[in-house]
């Protein structure tokens, strides 16, 4: 294998700075960083980086944990975490909890053996006893924020996307209006659920309880969830839905469909969260957009400017706002009554 002083001999620079423009990209002149780069890609060089930073005791290493890689806003946070932290010259370990707290704590276990300089979260429900491992690591909460003191967070406005959605079908008349929310245990259920109540409050429709029905974030819960609340009686059933994410948004239209209800004639939807299948769907959905890839952009950028003792506030609260983007999943609630839902019918 080539070593670090062929290719300081290859950029005509010394070992050292050949070492630095490789390790501490940030710390050369970008010609020279340049020239030591096509060097090493010309040898075939590969730096050992883990072993490097376990004798200095030090790693260009962060860690970025999310609660469901295949969900595409968690792909996208990861991509934009990752872009973010490349420009920089650091790597990303990844790691995906499912949501569930035994992983999330795996995960910090593990990457603490990698002598990571910081960390990207996306919380689990347990996150603020399972964070306490490695409370001295500089740290972002990135999505959801466990309410832990002086961690710096990067969400949306989740209380005023949730308010603006539901008012959207407040506007068209709607007056029984559904929710589907996610696990009232993590943050962005919570603050979802309180812009849901807040719109109604502010349109004078009554908040039922009995049209509320919480999951988990996934597929299959929103899909249950809308059974439950499609298969009501008809002067009980919600003509339009509020659906707290775009996983469950996708289990809410496969049960409308699966019982015969059409989309907007017999149920409006307004899904949190926007992606390419809701622009392609029939009809295309109504959605609250959020920004992720700039959510994940924003994370890695507070937590690097903190690392390299820049001006970031350890502890600030970032926020950044959401869009509601009208599609055709919205529309005046039935003239008449739907029909039973077909499973029901005799």
């Amino acid at each position: 294998m080539p070593r670090i002083e062929e290719v300081a001999h290859l950029a005509k620079v010394s070992t050292a700075t050949a070492s630095r423009a490789l390790s501490r990209p940030e710390m050369v002149a970008i010609a020279t960083r340049e020239r030591v780069l096509k060097a090493a890609q010309d040898l075939g060089y590969q730096p050992n980086v883990l072993a490097r930073g376990l004798r200095q005791r030090e790693t260009r290493i962060i860690g970025l944990i999310v609660t469901d890689i295949l969900n595409p806003f968690h792909a996208l946070l990861a991509k934009g975490v990752q872009d973010a932290a490349e420009r920089q010259g650091y790597n990303v370990f990844l790691f995906n909890s499912d949501e569930e707290p035994q992983k999330e704590r795996h995960a910090i276990d593990t990457l603490r053996g990698h002598l990571p300089r910081g960390l990207i979260v996306v919380p689990t429900s347990a996150a603020r006893e399972n964070l306490q491992a490695i409370a001295h690591l500089p740290m972002v909460e990135l999505d959801r924020a466990t309410g832990r003191p002086g961690v710096t967070t990067v969400t949306v406005d989740n209380v005023t996307g949730a308010c603006v959605g539901t008012a959207h079908l407040a506007q068209l008349g709607h007056t029984r209006i559904g929710m589907i929310v996610g696990q009232l245990d993590i943050s962005t259920a919570v603050e979802r659920h309180e812009g849901f109540r807040k719109a109604l409050d502010t349109a004078g429709v009554p908040y039922r309880p009995e049209l509320v029905m919480p999951g988990h974030h996934r597929e299959e819960d929103g899909r249950r969830a809308a059974v439950h609340l499609l298969s009501l009686p008809a002067s009980l059933r919600p003509t339009a839905l509020f659906v707290g994410n775009n996983e469950m948004t996708v289990g809410a239209v496969l049960a409308a469909q699966s019982l015969g209800l059409r989309i907007p004639e017999d149920l409006s939807i307004v899904g949190f969260d926007d992606s390419r299948w809701a622009q392609t769907m029939t009809p295309p959905l109504t959605v609250v957009a959020q920004p992720a890839y700039e959510l994940g952009m924003t994370a890695c950028h507070q937590l690097l400017a903190e690392l390299d003792g820049h001006d970031a506030i350890s502890g600030a609260h970032l926020q950044l706002p959401t869009e509601l983007i009208v599609r055709r999943s919205t529309g005046p609630p039935p003239i008449r009554p739907p029909p039973p839902p077909a499973a029901l019918r005799p």
